[in-house]
């Protein structure tokens, strides 16, 4: 069954802006399904940002075509917190005040700072693809919703590619080259676990913000020689990287990068400059998907797309999709089940039932669970041939075993503020 056609309610356009005055919370959530983005929209992750907000735009105002979710429209409340965890928290404490009880911040700063409170709270805050690994552990994280690959998962599954390469990783050097603040520093935890479980050396390359000055690192690379590199930076830190390869004689095609990677960085670093480089990925990037093929037909086709038609050519545009539709899934099982209003409480059941979704083919199946709010962490490797990206292998989530006994290590220590 097509995903759209499974949320049926009322229509309404879905709502992008800033909400001005204040509701009662219980009839504000009778009236409207809210979603606070509490986002960068100012500052670090401006690369994505626009192109995730339109997803979540346009797949709100897909299903208000079709009635909502049980007769009530999605409301999507956007606002700017410029990657600062201060901006974060107030954003998140005005719009917990206008009834909102799910959040996204695709931020790991602001996260991080944000998942105390949201615990302390009991509101739901979705944190996919960014934020702590450990947060899957349901058991601990009762209110934490990592719908998908945390970096944990997707550090791993590289390790395991390169692996299914190479045979085998002992005696093997593996580079790490990571912008040197949160995000870049979270999948340190799980590459360190693996080369000692795996015997390959692991060498570490830390960028200072913005990822700019990389000459004298990518120097020391060349001495090094590692077998693969995986670069955990964004948006101009890869088209400097291109550049410092180029420099040093080091293949791009041992490049791999998170899934962060996209079209534009493609266009900036050359098309054919760019053959051979790596990535992970965590969602099908194609406009050919029944998803989207509705959003073109029923929006953009209308006029009434949220943003440029362009952007829907971007893999981060896919990754948005990805991301709510997990949400407006998760609160279509939730209505089914209890009916309006809808709470806090209710959606985490429904998200707790997720089942293999993947929104007809958008992304790897994922089933979450009381005990795993992750889903399964399942990506892919593809290859950039010149003008489109090859998979390179089937979705996998390897080395489970060892992610989640450093799950439950980590997450044991977690104490509230």
């Amino acid at each position: 069954m097509n995903f759209v056609s499974l949320m049926k309610g009322a229509a309404l356009a879905a709502v992008l802006g800033t909400t001005t005055t204040l509701a009662p919370m219980q009839a504000a959530a009778q009236e409207t399904f809210k979603v606070g983005v509490c986002y960068d929209l100012s500052k670090t992750y401006t690369f994505i940002s626009p192109q995730v907000v339109q997803a979540a735009q346009d797949l709100a105002a897909l299903i208000n075509l079709d009635g909502g979710i049980g007769g009530k429209p999605i409301e999507v409340i956007v606002q700017d917190h410029g990657n600062e965890p201060q901006r974060g928290i107030e954003c998140y404490e005005r719009l917990r005040r206008e009834g909102v009880f799910v959040f996204e911040t695709l931020s790991t700063p602001v996260a991080i700072a944000l998942i105390p409170r949201a615990m302390r709270d009991e509101v739901v805050m979705m944190q996919s693809l960014v934020g702590r690994g450990d947060a899957i552990d349901g058991s601990v994280f009762k209110w934490i919703f990592p719908v998908g690959p945390t970096y944990w998962g997707q550090a791993a599954n590289d390790v395991a590619f390169i692996k299914e390469r190479e045979g085998t990783l002992e005696g093997k050097r593996i580079g790490f080259i990571y912008l040197d603040y949160p995000f870049g520093q979270e999948p340190l935890r799980i590459l360190e676990t693996l080369a000692e479980k795996e015997k390959f050396e692991l060498k570490l390359y830390p960028v200072p913000l913005p990822g700019n000055d990389q000459a004298a690192l990518w120097t020391q690379v060349r001495r090094d020689k590692p077998d693969y590199m995986i670069s955990w930076m964004f948006s101009n830190g890869h088209v400097v990287a291109s550049r410092e390869m180029k420099r040093n004689g080091f293949p791009i095609s041992k490049y791999i990068s998170v899934n962060w990677l996209n079209e534009v960085d493609l266009k900036n670093i050359g098309a054919e400059e760019a053959k051979g480089v790596l990535r992970g990925t965590n969602v099908a990037g194609s406009k050919d998907l029944p998803i989207i093929k509705d959003i073109i037909t029923r929006l953009y086709d209308q006029n009434k797309g949220a943003g440029p038609r362009e952007t829907i050519d971007d893999v981060y545009y896919n990754t948005g999709l990805a991301m709510y539709s997990s949400i407006f899934e998760g609160a279509r099982i939730a209505h089914e089940k209890h009916g309006w209003p809808l709470d806090a409480a209710k959606l985490r059941e429904g998200l707790e039932n997720l089942k293999d979704f993947d929104a007809n083919g958008l992304f790897a199946p994922v089933t979450v669970t009381a005990e795993d709010h992750g889903g399964g962490g399942k990506t892919r490797v593809e290859m950039w041939d010149g003008s489109t990206w090859v998979p390179q292998n089937d979705w996998t989530a390897a080395y489970q075993d060892v992610i989640w006994d450093v799950v439950k290590q980590y997450s044991s220590q977690f104490k509230m503020d």
